[in-house]
């Protein structure tokens, strides 16, 4: 057989690109490169975030650097939180889809059997960072398996006006749902009500109403986390001060609201305080020229926060763990231990990190140390919320059952059923045996 040299290889490379042949030729023609020469895509779906700035960090500075250090091109993907759960449950039934999805709240508990062990990592940075927080920890674990890495955790703190405050008589906010109703009556007069939502959004409507039912002494569960426990004389008196405490102090318009429509309100000047995340503040700060007080100073300089009011069975918040999944159908399963063994790093997760500006914690205790908490005073009451939560399913452990609960929104329903009209011993027992159907 004659030998065939280099030149004559190319040439009928290029006659085969010609006749509609593969080859060489064809593959420079294309403009691509090889496929053995391409870097691994990672595609990673995360939520739209409420500081811009650190889906822009993500965006411009992190995935450039994840191709560079490791051989890998992410495909980042932003969308409205409340759109995540759909997204999961469509991959997982098609076998199909980004690789890693932040999960939110205690939704890991949902997906465990579509999760990849990904024990290995999260030890590694747990180790390598002081541990993780409980929160975390607890919902990112089944049966001493890791089925996610530990990302942040975010939670809320009441946002309030404090010329506002001072102008009913309370030089500092509220400590008591008492006080909390006294004063709101005072500023709905005013028009200047309290903002709530009680729709089905998947921060803000939690993050009020289970720390509300906890504060009365009610609880889904007992500590075996299986027996429902909701139905009790405390609950039922939390339900019916809910009634006036929304009819005389709250912007009644909040059973519609998802969790960006307080923000909105608030910087619009339409409401005196609401349960959130830093983000309220941090936009007014961005843009003082844009947000302003009536007076025509910064609104941002007129805000403080401070935790939910406490009630007879004590004061609660509900921290939200954000949570890496690495879906157990990828293909990509080493090159995304690779990345969220990267991407939490301490180095990477730094510059994500400080862009929040004190929005999230971290998932682990390094972060309380970081220097953004010593940058703004009115946001160093975030650094503390991981350790003084509860999480959904108390006083059981969380699980799948009360992530179940949380999704389909049982709790923040029996008020918001209780607020529309339903006679509040209704409501908790609608609410109780909807719980019972998701505990069995």
């Amino acid at each position: 057989m004659a030998r065939i040299d280099r030149r004559r290889l190319l040439k009928l490379s290029g006659a085969g690109v010609a006749a509609g042949a593969g080859g060489i030729a064809g593959i420079l023609a294309s403009g691509r490169a090889p496929a053995y020469a391409q870097a691994t895509t990672l595609h990673y779906l995360r939520w739209s975030d409420f500081v811009p700035a650190s889906d822009q960090v993500l965006k411009t500075k992190i995935a450039p650097q994840c191709e560079k250090a490791l051989g890998i091109r992410l495909e980042l993907e932003m969308v409205n939180a409340n759109d995540i759960q759909a997204r999961i449950t469509s991959a997982i039934q098609s076998g199909s889809g980004p690789d890693i999805i932040l999960g939110l709240n205690n939704w890991p508990q949902l997906y465990t059997d579509s999760l990849s062990d990904v024990s290995d990592v999260a030890e590694e940075l747990g180790k390598a960072q002081g541990g993780y927080y409980d929160v975390s920890k607890a919902v990112a674990t089944l049966r001493g398996k890791w089925i996610g890495v530990p990302w942040a955790i975010g939670g809320g703190l009441v946002a309030y006006r404090k010329s506002w405050f001072d102008e009913v008589g309370m030089n500092k906010f509220p400590e008591t749902w008492d006080e909390l109703r006294e004063a709101g009556k005072k500023l709905k007069a005013q028009g200047r009500p309290i903002g709530q939502t009680a729709g089905h959004t998947f921060g803000d409507a939690p993050g009020f109403w289970y720390p509300y039912l906890w504060s009365w002494g009610g609880k889904e569960v007992e500590a075996d986390g299986k027996t429902v426990a909701l139905d009790s004389k405390e609950t039922l008196e939390s339900v019916k001060f809910a009634v006036p405490l929304w009819k005389d102090a709250c912007d009644e318009g909040g059973l519609a609201w998802d969790d960006s429509s307080n923000n909105r309100a608030f910087l619009s000047g339409s409401i005196s305080a609401t349960n959130n995340g830093a983000s309220i503040y941090l936009e007014a700060k961005r843009k003082p020229d844009t947000y302003q007080t009536e007076k025509g100073t910064p609104m941002y300089q007129d805000i403080l926060h401070a935790p939910l009011p406490g009630g007879p069975g004590g004061q609660f918040n509900l921290p939200g763990p954000f949570t890496n999944l690495l879906m157990a159908y990828s293909k990509n399963q080493k090159p995304a231990k690779d990345f969220l063994r990267w991407v939490s790093s301490k180095d990477i997760f730094e510059q994500w990190f400080s862009s929040q500006q004190g929005y999230t914690d971290g998932a682990t205790l390094y972060w309380e140390e970081d220097k953004v908490w010593g940058a703004d005073p009115v946001l160093l009451p975030f650094r503390d919320l991981p350790r003084k939560g509860r999480m959904m399913g108390y006083a059981g452990p969380p699980g799948r059952a009360s992530a179940e609960a949380q999704t389909k929104y049982i709790i923040v329903d029996m008020y918001a059923k209780a607020i529309q009209g339903t006679a509040p011993q209704d409501a908790v027992k609608w609410a109780h045996d909807e719980l019972v159907k998701i505990y069995a």
